[in-house]
C-alpha cells in the first residue's frame, strides 16, 4: 500500500548507475556521545492563519507545520523565520506551511534560520498533500556561509506562484501521525497483522506496535522508525521493507510462520506532529536515551521487548532503526562481536549490494564499547539482536529508496530462514 507519491527529477536507473568507490564514500557522522536526556523546555509555535495583505494568506495551523514568524517584506517578498524546538540541536531545520491568495501572484519566499542553523532540506511542493514535487532548482537562490572547512546554505529564497488553490510547502513529504495511521490501517486488513498500544508519548499520544506473523514468539524482530521527526526517507524505506514482509510471496509466508516481526512505525509522534527538527516533546533526542530511559517513548520499547522475552522465553534475532541523513549509509555493530545470529547483517548488506549494478553499500561499524546510548546498540547489547541503523539520504531518489527497502527485506528473510 502506498499513501505518498512523489514526482522526482531523478530516475531509478540514474541512481543505480552511479559507482561509489570506497575513497569517495561519505565517512559518516562523528561517534555518538552520551548526553543528558532529562526533559528540557521547548519553544512551541504560535499557530494560526496570517493575513499578509493584498489577499495573501499563510498558515501553520496543521500537524507537521513549522513556521515561527512571517512578514511581508515588500510587495513580492515574504520572509519566514524557522526556529528549532530548543538548543543545542543538530542543523536539520524542518519547515512546513501553506500559502494561498485570492488571485494569481508571483511571490518570493525567503526561509531564514537562527544563527547556529543552516538550510538543509530543499522545498517540496504540493496542492493536495499527496503528490509532492521537488521545487525546480531554477526557482530558488541560496546564500552560503563557511563553517570550518565546509560550506553550508545559510538561507534559501524560492519563487512560487500562488492562487486560490492552496500551495503546501514542506521540507520533505508531509507524513504525520495521520498518514501513518492510514498506512497501518491498510496493513491491519491482513489477518496476520495486529496492533496494540505499548505506552504513550509526552503529549499522551499512543506508541503503537504492529505484530506481523503467526509464530510463537520464539524468534522475533524489532523494527522502529521516525525517532527524528524530519527523517522521512528512512520512513519510506521502512514502509517498503515492512510491506515486503507482509507480501503474498512464498518467502514472506514462510518467514511469517517462523518469525514474528514487531514494528513501531512512529517512535516520536509528538515531534513529528509539532514540526520538530529532532527532539520529542520533552526536548530530548530519543536516540540518545537508550541507556538512561528518561523518556516515555524509549521506555515503552524497552519494557515491551523485555516483557516479550520474559513471557515467551524467545529471542530477538534482528533489529533495525530507520533514519535519514546526508547520504545512504549503514551503521552496524562491530563485526567481531557476535549476537544471536552471527554474520547476518554483513551477509544481508552484501547480498543487497549484489542486486544493484555499480552500487557499493556504505558501511560504518560502530565501536563495540557495550554502551547502549542509541537503539541499535541497545538491541544488540541488551538482547543479542543483530542490528543496524538504516540511514537513507535526504535526496536519494524515492523509487530507489523503496526498491532498496524491498530488496533488504527479501535478503534478510532469505538468510534468516537458512
Amino acid at each position: 500500500m502506498r499513501f505518498i507519491k512523489i514526482i522526482s527529477s531523478f530516475i531509478l536507473t540514474a541512481s543505480l548507475l552511479v559507482a561509489y568507490s570506497q575513497d569517495k564514500q561519505w565517512k559518516g557522522q562523528a561517534a555518538i556521545k552520551k548526553v543528558k536526556t532529562n526533559n528540557l523546555p521547548i519553544q512551541q509555535q504560535f499557530k494560526g492563519t496570517f493575513s499578509l495583505g493584498d489577499s495573501v494568506f499563510l498558515s501553520n495551523d496543521y500537524d507537521g507545520a513549522r513556521m515561527n514568524g512571517v512578514a511581508r517584506t515588500n510587495d513580492t517578498l515574504v520572509t519566514i523565520l524557522i526556529t528549532s524546538e530548543n538548543q543545542p540541536i543538530n542543523p536539520s531545520p524542518w519547515y512546513g506551511f501553506k500559502i494561498w491568495s485570492a488571485t494569481s501572484k508571483q511571490l518570493s519566499i525567503k526561509l531564514s534560520y537562527h544563527e547556529n542553523a543552516f538550510h538543509r532540506y530543499y522545498p517540496k511542493l504540493s496542492h493536495d498533500r499527496v503528490d509532492w514535487q521537488s521545487l525546480d532548482s531554477m526557482k530558488y537562490q541560496t546564500i552560503m556561509k563557511t563553517i570550518g572547512e565546509r560550506e553550508f546554505t545559510e538561507s534559501l529564497t524560492m519563487q512560487v506562484t500562488i492562487n486560490p488553490d492552496t500551495l503546501w510547502i514542506s521540507a520533505q513529504e508531509l507524513i504525520t501521525s495521520l498518514q501513518v495511521k492510514k498506512w497501518t490501517s491498510g496493513l491491519l486488513s491482513n489477518d496476520f497483522v495486529t496492533q496494540s498500544s505499548i505506552g504513550t508519548s509526552n503529549e499522551g499520544k499512543p506508541i503503537n506496535v504492529l505484530k506481523i506473523g503467526s509464530s510463537d514468539d520464539q524468534k522475533m524482530l524489532i523494527i522502529i522508525s521516525r525517532q527524528h521527526p524530519p527523517e522521512v526517507t528512512g520512513f519510506l524505506a521502512m514502509q517498503s521493507f515492512i510491506e515486503m514482509i507482509c507480501s503474498d510471496t512464498a518467502l514472506a509466508k514462510r518467514f511469517r510462520a517462523e518469525y514474528n516481526t514487531y514494528v513501531v512505525p512512529l517512535m516520536n509522534p509528538d515531534g513529528v506532529d509539532n514540526g520538530h527538527w529532532r527532539h520529542n516533546f520533552g526536548g530530548v533526542d530519543l536516540n540518545r536515551d537508550w541507556e538512561s530511559f528518561n523518556q516515555p517513548e524509549t521506555s515503552a520499547i524497552r519494557d515491551f521487548m523485555r516483557d516479550k522475552v520474559d513471557s515467551s522465553n524467545g529471542k530477538f534475532y534482528f533489529g533495525a532503526d530507520f533514519h535519514s541523513t546526508w547520504q545512504d549509509i549503514f551503521y552496524t555493530i562491530t563485526p567481531d562481536l557476535k549476537g544471536n545470529m552471527p554474520g547476518l547483517v554483513p551477509d544481508v548488506i552484501e547480498a543487497l549490494g549484489n542486486e544493484f549494478p555499480n552500487y557499493i553499500p556504505n558501511i560504518r561499524p560502530s565501536p563495540g564499547t557495550g554502551n547502549k546510548i542509541n537503539s541499535t546498540a541497545f538491541f544488540f547489547f541488551e538482547h543479542g539482536a543483530e542490528s543496524f541503523t538504516y540511514e537513507v539520504g535526504d535526496n536519494t531518489p524515492r523509487d530507489f529508496v523503496r526498491k532498496k527497502g524491498e530488496v533488504t527485506a527479501i535478503k534478510l528473510m532469505e538468510r534468516m530462514l537458512k
